[in-house]
C-alpha cells in the first residue's frame, strides 16, 4: 500500500485530501508546517509527497530544496494558490515533479498522485517537463508548443486548456471537467466558453496539418489523440 506525505497547513484542505486519498487506498501522513514536512520527508519511506508552497515555519520551496539536498528522490507534487506561468516554472525547476494550482479538482489530484507513485516505483523520478501527443509537443518549462516542429502561439487560457487535454490524452474530457480544471468553475456558468476556446485551439493545432488531433465526441465532450 502506497504511503503519501501531505504537508498542508489548512485543516479543511488537508482533511479533504486525506479523506479522498484514504478512500482511494493510500496511507496518508499529514503535517502542517514546513519543518515537520522536511523531517518526515527525510525520515521515512514515502511514495509521493504533496507539498503546499506557502507554509509556516519553513516555506514549501525552501523545504523542497532541503529535501533534494538531502538526496531524497521521492516524487513531489507542489500544491499552491500561486498560479502564474512564472510560479509554475519556478516550482518545476526547483526540484518538484508536478505542480497543481488551488482551487483544484480532487479527481485530477488523484490522477497526478497515482502517476507520480507509478513513476517513482518504476525508478523514474525525473520532473515531467514535456507533454506529447503524436507530433504535438508542449514544453512546460519554456512555455512553448510545437507541432511537427512548427511553433504554435497560444494565449494563456489556450495553453492551460491544451495542457489539460494533453494530461488526459486519448481520454474523453467533458465540458464539466474543462470548466473545473481550466476555468476553476465549480458550477455551470451558462455560456459556451468551452466550445469557443476549443474552436480557437483546434484552428491553431490542427489547421494546416495532415491529421486532426482535437476531436469532438458527440454528446460527451472532447478528446485529444490520433483517430485510428
Amino acid at each position: 500500500m502506497s504511503k503519501i506525505l501531505l504537508v498542508e497547513d489548512d485543516d479543511s484542505t488537508a482533511d479533504y485530501i486525506s479523506n479522498g486519498l484514504s478512500e482511494a487506498g493510500f496511507v496518508v501522513d499529514r503535517v502542517d508546517n514546513g519543518r515537520d514536512g522536511l523531517f518526515q520527508a527525510t525520515d521515512g519511506g514515502y511514495d509521493c509527497i504533496i507539498l503546499d508552497r506557502m507554509l509556516p515555519g519553513l516555506d514549501g520551496m525552501a523545504a523542497l530544496a532541503a529535501i533534494r539536498a538531502a538526496g531524497v528522490t521521492t516524487p513531489v507534487l507542489i500544491l499552491s494558490a500561486m498560479s502564474t506561468p512564472e510560479d509554475r516554472v519556478a516550482g518545476l525547476t526547483s526540484g518538484s515533479d508536478d505542480y497543481l494550482t488551488k482551487p483544484f479538482v480532487f479527481a485530477e489530484l488523484l490522477a497526478r498522485v497515482r502517476l507520480l507513485v507509478r513513476r517513482g516505483q518504476a525508478g523514474g523520478n525525473a520532473p515531467e517537463t514535456k507533454l506529447v501527443c503524436d507530433d504535438l509537443e508542449m514544453d512546460l518549462l519554456a512555455h512553448r508548443v510545437k507541432r511537427a516542429g512548427k511553433p504554435i502561439e497560444l494565449q494563456p487560457r489556450e495553453f492551460r486548456l491544451l495542457e489539460y487535454l494533453l494530461r488526459h490524452v486519448e481520454q474523453v474530457v467533458t465540458r464539466t471537467m474543462l470548466l473545473e480544471g481550466v476555468w476553476d468553475y465549480h458550477f455551470d456558468p451558462g455560456t459556451n466558453v468551452t466550445d469557443v476556446h476549443i474552436s480557437r485551439l483546434r484552428k491553431k493545432i490542427d489547421e494546416g496539418f495532415a491529421r486532426p488531433l482535437l476531436h469532438t465526441v458527440r454528446g460527451a465532450g472532447y478528446k485529444l489523440g490520433v483517430e485510428r
